[in-house]
């Protein structure tokens, strides 16, 4: 069974625009965001693998992504709320 994605797009369909367009015109939100699809893509592939849910390393990256993803958020919100 397939691991579900985490995309900002997945998460936020109703931001698709301003995640487009946010990733076109803002290159910190980019290379954020392309952090967090990585950091995402990372997570899945050792979901997938079976790791122990009690890893250290594996909650840390979790983690991670969370605390990416939140900081995310709240530019996409921000910005929408703008235009």
């Amino acid at each position: 069974m397939p691991i579900a994605s985490h995309a900002l797009e997945q998460d936020f369909p109703e931001y698709s625009e301003t995640i487009r367009r946010l990733s076109e015109e803002d290159l910190q939100f980019k290379t954020e965001s392309d952090t967090y699809h990585k950091l995402d893509k990372q997570i899945r592939g050792l979901e997938e693998r079976g790791v122990a849910t009690d890893d250290n390393h594996f909650n840390a990256l979790k983690i991670q992504r969370a605390h990416l993803k939140d900081q995310l958020y709240r530019r996409i919100a921000d910005s929408h709320r703008e235009h």
